[in-house]
């Protein structure tokens, strides 16, 4: 959680927060990349990329 707090406090201290949202989408990209990778899905989400 430090992590979390730092990130916050760097977003807040130097007003950087159009940063946030690009940092979700990095993340539900990563994740749908690791969850969909062993599925049936992947030769499709691939695709995308």
């Amino acid at each position: 959680m430090d992590f979390l707090k730092d990130l916050w406090g760097f977003l807040k201290d130097r007003k950087k927060f159009w940063l946030l949202p690009l940092i979700i989408i990095m993340l539900m990209f990563g994740a749908l990349m690791v969850f969909a990778g062993g599925s049936a899905l992947a030769p499709f989400i691939y695709t995308l990329f």
